[in-house]
């Protein structure tokens, strides 16, 4: 048994990010629940205990899997940020580049939610032992997690004075709440039944009432 894990662990070069792999595929495939070691070593091609060289236990690796998610998550947000700024003039003003910023984070959120609703539930599970990890990994290109990419566009709107300081402090509770519960309740609860454009539209409406209260 430990010849054949010695073997697959060589032939993949890397066991931890294969076992990893198959956890991120087994979240997206049914969320965290569905992400369990015995599965991930058999997509992985390895015998079930070669798995406790690199993770603890099952928490170890839902914990691990939640990260990535986290930062699938980021990135997604990243890509809408980067496609907003593009779409945005020459000589947009800064107040407007920083609205559109602020709008891609919210749309980018919500859109990773419905086309990745796995992973979206992956990303916010807390296991209930706590791993440790040497890197955290939930941030993307930028270094920044979803949590801080919101901070920074919303410290954006102050700097461009859209929105004033003394609002500042504490809003990306609010923003995140609001955002964050309209992504459950389109994957999970009552509105999991609306049409995308509905849904498009709605999530729409959300950041524009968000916009307004800023």
């Amino acid at each position: 048994m430990a010849d054949l894990a010695k073997r697959s662990t060589y032939r993949h070069g890397n066991l931890r990010q294969a076992l990893l792999q198959a956890g991120i595929d087994l979240a997206r495939e049914g969320g965290p629940e569905a992400v369990v070691l015995r599965e991930a070593t058999r997509r992985a091609g390895v015998a079930p205990n070669a798995a406790y060289r690199h993770f603890a236990d099952r928490n170890a690796l839902v914990h691990a899997v939640s990260l990535a998610a986290m930062a699938q998550l980021a990135h997604a947000m990243e890509a809408e940020m980067e496609t907003a700024r593009a779409g945005l003039l020459p000589l947009a003003e800064a107040a407007q580049a920083a609205c559109a910023r602020f709008r891609a984070v919210g749309t980018g959120y919500l859109r990773f939610a419905r086309a990745e609703p796995g992973l979206f539930r992956a990303a916010f599970l807390v296991p209930d032992t706590m791993a440790e990890a040497a890197i955290d990994t939930s941030a993307g290109d930028s270094g920044l997690t979803p949590f801080q990419l919101l901070g920074a566009a919303l410290d954006a709107l102050v700097e461009c004075g859209r929105m004033p300081a003394e609002r500042r402090p504490g809003m990306e509770f609010l923003v995140w709440s609001s955002v964050h519960g309209l992504a459950v309740l389109l994957i999970d609860g009552p509105l999991r039944g609306l049409q995308p454009d509905q849904a498009d539209q709605t999530t729409h409406l959300l950041i524009d009432m968000i916009e307004r209260g800023l």
